[in-house]
C-alpha cells in the first residue's frame, strides 16, 4: 500500500476530464486516442510516440465512461514495458486497466481455472529450460557443449511457439530455412525427452503456460465464455512480434469480436528466430476489411540527421515488410552528424568509442545516456575493459531486473528493517534525512561513496546501490518542491514497493553495453554502434533475403534508438597488426555520403575523408605492427592480454610486494583527487608495471594504460616505488585538480577534426 506522498511522487494528479485526457497529442495520436470502436491498427514508427498513443487511447474510454476499467486487456511483450503502460494508465485515471504480457496474463487465468478444470494446484514452473535440456541429451547419449546447449534449448522454445510436435521438427525447421545448431533428429529426440522429463517431475515451462491456456478455452466453453466475459477490449503492442500461439491465445479470447487495437512497426521486426512473424501485423487489414488504420510516423526522439539516416536505412530494403516501411518525419531541432569511423583493429574502435565516449561524459553527457550496441553478447569484452580503462563506468543490459537483483532485495529488507524499527532503534539514523539514513543503513552492509576499482560484480553491485541513494535524494527533492512535509525513511520504503510494483527501476549512472536486440524499446541521448562489419551485421549465419533483411532491420532499431549523438564505426581486422581484409557492412553502403552533414571516416592512411582519432590510432597501430605475448610468442588480441603484454595464462614474473605498494599507492591518490581507483591506474595497469618494472618514463610510457598524459601526471611517483623508493619522494603533485577526461596515452593528440559535433 503507496502512501498519498508516494501517489503524489510516483503518480502525479490525473487529468481533469476525458477531453483532457487528449490535451498535448498531435492529430494522429488524437485519432488513435479517439478511435474506441471496431477494429483498429496503429502503425507506428520508432520514437512517435505509439506508447502515449494507446494508453490515452485507454484512458479517454475509461474516463469518457465508453470502456469499463475491468474489461480492458493491454498486452505486451516484457515486464518493463507492461510495468510502463500501467504507470501511464495510472498517472491519467485509468488505474484498474490490466496490463500484462502474454505469459503473465495467460498465467492469472491458468491459476485461477486449474483447479476446476485439472484439479489441484498449478504444477510449478521452471525457471531455466536448459538444465533439464542438457539432462535429455545425457539420456539420449549425446554430448551438447554450451553453446549448443543455449542454441537447442532455444530451438525448442521456438518448435513450441509455433506449435511444432516433437516428432514434426525436421521438417518444420527445414520448411523455415533454420539453421539448426545440431542434426535436425537428434534435436527432435532432445526435445521428445525434455517433455517426457518434464510431465516425470510435474513441471511446466512459460511455453507450456500459453499452450495449456490455448487448451483450457478451447475445450471448456464454459471457461472461455467467463474469460470473454471479463475481457471485451484488447489492446495489443509490439503486434509485429507475436507468434502464431499467441495469435491463436488472442483469437480465443476475442471470440470473434473486433474490439481489438493492435500497435506494431515491420521495420522493427528483430525476432523471427524466436518464432515471431510481421504476418498478423501486415494482414491486419485484409482480416478486418473495415479496420481504423492510423500512421504515427512524427518522430520526437531523434535528431533529424539521426531520422535522415534511419529512414536511409530502410530505403534499401526488400520484401513483403518492406512495402509496408514508415518514412519518418523528424519533429527535433537539428544536432550533430552521425559520425562514421574505420579503425585498423578491434582493440583501436574499443579505445576509439571509449575516448568519445569520455568526452561526451566531460561535456556533461551523463553516463546513463549514453549506449554501445553490438551484434552479439560476445563482443562486450573488449568494449568492458576500454570503458574501464577510460575511467567510465558501465552497466551489462540483459542481466536480471533492478528490483530483482540480490543486492536490491537484501537493501530493500534493511531499509524496510529499520523503517519499522524507527531511529531510535539506531543512534545513527536519529539526526539524519532520508538519503543519509539510507546511506548509513546500506553502507554498514559494505557500501561507500567512492566506487571499487575496476569493473565486474563488485562494481555492479556498488552501481546498484548507488541507484538507490540516488533514488532516496530525488525523493526528497521532489517532496520540498510539492511543499509537503519532510518525508521519512518509511515514505521512501514505499515508493520502492511503488517502483517495484511497476517495474519502475531508477536509473543506474553507467554507460549500457547491449546488444542490439536487447536495446529495442530503450533509447539514450548518444548512440554507439560498433562491429559495423559483413559476417558481424549481417551476421554470418544470415543466408536467405529475408534473414538479410532482418538483420538490415537490426540495424534500423540501433539507429533510432539514439536522440542526438550517433556514431557507427567498423574495424578492419580483429587484431593489431592483421591483414586488415574486412569490410564495412553492406548496409552502409550510401549512407556515409548521404548522410546529412555526416562525418565520413577514411580508411587509415587514405588521403581522403576526415579520419579524426581513428586515423591517427591506426597509423600509431600500423606502425607499432601485431602485439605479441613476450612468453610464448602468441598474437594478443584481448584488451587486457594487450595491456600485460602476455596470455592471461602464461607464466607471470609479477613482483608481488611492488604490486601491492603501487595499489596502496593508487588509492591514496585516488582519495586525494576524489576519484574512483581505477581512474589513476587500472588493476590490469599496475600488474603489467609490476611485471616489467619500467627504470625510466620512455620505458613507462610504453605500458599500455600509461601514455603520456599519466605519465607526466603520475610517472615520478611510479617509477619511485619501482626503484623500491616511497612515492613521496618524488614529489607528488598532490594539489592537481581531477584529471575530467581521464583519456590515456595519445587522446589528447588524437583529437577530432572540425567535422566533429563535440567540438562545435
Amino acid at each position: 500500500m503507496t502512501t498519498s506522498r508516494t501517489e503524489a511522487s510516483l503518480f502525479p494528479a490525473a487529468p481533469e476530464s476525458a477531453d483532457a485526457v487528449l490535451d498535448g497529442l498531435d492529430p494522429e495520436q488524437r485519432a488513435v486516442a479517439t478511435a474506441l470502436h471496431g477494429p483498429v491498427c496503429v502503425l507506428a514508427g520508432a520514437g512517435t510516440g505509439k506508447t502515449r498513443a494507446i494508453t490515452h487511447r485507454i484512458a479517454y474510454g475509461v474516463r469518457a465512461g465508453i470502456l469499463q476499467p475491468g474489461s480492458v486487456l493491454a498486452v505486451t511483450f516484457t515486464a518493463r514495458a507492461a510495468g510502463e503502460m500501467r504507470g501511464r494508465l495510472r498517472r491519467l485515471g485509468a488505474g484498474g486497466v490490466q496490463a500484462r504480457t502474454f505469459h503473465s496474463a495467460a498465467l492469472r487465468q491458468l491459476q485461477f481455472f486449474w483447479p476446476r478444470v485439472i484439479g489441484g494446484e498449478l504444477p510449478r514452473l521452471v525457471d531455466r529450460k536448459a538444465p533439464l535440456v542438457a539432462e535429455s541429451a545425457t539420456r539420449g547419449r549425446l554430448r551438447l557443449d554450451r553453446t549448443e546447449l543455449r542454441d537447442v534449448t532455444a530451438e525448442i522454445e521456438w518448435a513450441k511457439v509455433t506449435q511444432t510436435a516433437a516428432e514434426d521438427y525436421p521438417l518444420a525447421a527445414a520448411k523455415a530455412g533454420r539453421e539448426a545448431p545440431r542434426d535436425p533428429a537428434e534435436i527432435a529426440r532432445v526435445y521428445a525427452g525434455y517433455e517426457e522429463l518434464k510431465r516425470e517431475r510435474g513441471v511446466l515451462d512459460f511455453e507450456d503456460v500459453l499452450l495449456l491456456t490455448v487448451a483450457v478455452l478451447e475445450d471448456r466453453p464454459d471457461v472461455a465464455d467467463q474469460v470473454r466475459a471479463q475481457y471485451q477490449h484488447f489492446v495489443v503492442d509490439e503486434y509485429q512480434d507475436v507468434s502464431p500461439l499467441q495469435q491463436r491465445l488472442l483469437d480465443l479470447w476475442l471470440g470473434g469480436r473486433d474490439s481489438l487495437c493492435v500497435v506494431g512497426d515491420a521495420g522493427q521486426t528483430i525476432y523471427s528466430f524466436t518464432g515471431a512473424t510481421p504476418e498478423y501485423l501486415l494482414a491486419f487489414r485484409t482480416r478486418y476489411p473495415r479496420a481504423t488504420v492510423v500512421e504515427l510516423v512524427r518522430d520526437y526522439r531523434s535528431t533529424p540527421q539521426v531520422v535522415h539516416l534511419a529512414n536511409g536505412v530502410l530505403a534499401g530494403a526488400r520484401g513483403k515488410a518492406a512495402a509496408h516501411r514508415l518514412e519518418l518525419v523528424a519533429q527535433r531541432e537539428p544536432g550533430p552528424a552521425p559520425l562514421f569511423t574505420e579503425y585498423a583493429d578491434e582493440p583501436a574502435e574499443a579505445e576509439g568509442t571509449a575516448r568519445r565516449v569520455r568526452q561526451l561524459i566531460d561535456t556533461g553527457v551523463r553516463p546513463s545516456e549514453i549506449a554501445v550496441l553490438y551484434r552479439v553478447n560476445a563482443q562486450s569484452e573488449i568494449y568492458e575493459q576500454a570503458l574501464a580503462d577510460a575511467g567510465v563506468p558501465y552497466q551489462l543490459r540483459g542481466a536480471e531486473r533492478f528490483f530483482e537483483r540480490p543486492e536490491v532485495r537484501e537493501a530493500g529488507m534493511l531499509l524496510r528493517g529499520a523503517a519499522r524499527a524507527g531511529s531510535g532503534a539506531d543512534p545513527t539514523l536519529a539526526d539524519a534525512d532520508v538519503p543519509g539514513q539510507v546511506r548509513a543503513v546500506l553502507g554498514a552492509r559494505g557500501w561507500s561513496p567512492q566506487p571499487p576499482a575496476g569493473a565486474g560484480a563488485a562494481r555492479d553491485r556498488w552501481e546498484s546501490l548507488a541507484a538507490l541513494v540516488r533514488l532516496a535524494e530525488e525523493f526528497c527533492q521532489a517532496s520540498a518542491r510539492a511543499g509537503g512535509p519532510a518525508p521519512t525513511l518509511a515514505d521512501f520504503v514505499a515508493e520502492l514497493d511503488a517502483r517495484a510494483a511497476v517495474q519502475h527501476a531508477p536509473t543506474v549512472e553507467g554507460v549500457t553495453l547491449a546488444s542490439l536486440h536487447a536495446a529495442k524499446g530503450l533509447e539514450w541521448d548518444a548512440v554507439f554502434l560498433v562491429g559495423l562489419t559483413e559476417g558481424t551485421l549481417p551476421i554470418t549465419y544470415a543466408r536467405t533475403d529475408e534473414q538479410i533483411e532482418e538483420e538490415r532491420r537490426l540495424l534500423y532499431v540501433g539507429v533510432t534508438r539514439a536522440r542526438v549523438h550517433l556514431a557507427l564505426s567498423w574495424a578492419l581486422s580483429r587484431s593489431p597488426g592483421g591483414r586488415g581484409g574486412r569490410r564495412p557492412s553492406r548496409f552502409l553502403t550510401g549512407l556515409r555520403r548521404g548522410a546529412v552533414g555526416g562525418v565520413v571516416a577514411g580508411r587509415p592512411g587514405g588521403a581522403t575523408g576526415s579520419r579524426g582519432d581513428a586515423g591517427t590510432e591506426a597509423a600509431r597501430r600500423r606502425r607499432r605492427g601485431p602485439v605479441r605475448c613476450r612468453v610464448c610468442g602468441r598474437t594478443l588480441s584481448e584488451a587486457g592480454e594487450i595491456k600485460l603484454m602476455r596470455c592471461e595464462d602464461c607464466p607471470s614474473d609479477l613482483d608481488e610486494s611492488l604490486y601491492e605498494r603501487l595499489r596502496d599507492w593508487r588509492a591514496g591518490r585516488a582519495a586525494e583527487l576524489g576519484q574512483p581507483a581505477f581512474c589513476v591506474f587500472t588493476d590490469k595497469t599496475l600488474m603489467a608495471i609490476a611485471e616489467r618494472l619500467p627504470a625510466e618514463e620512455s620505458e613507462l610510457v610504453r605500458i599500455a594504460g600509461v601514455g603520456t598524459r599519466k605519465a607526466a601526471r603520475f610517472g615520478a611517483e611510479v617509477l619511485a616505488l619501482v626503484a623500491g623508493r616511497g612515492a613521496e619522494t618524488a614529489g607528488g603533485t598532490g594539489d592537481e585538480g581531477p584529471d575530467t577526461n581521464g583519456m590515456e596515452g595519445s587522446a589528447k593528440s588524437a583529437v577530432q577534426p572540425v567535422t566533429d559535433p563535440s567540438n562545435k
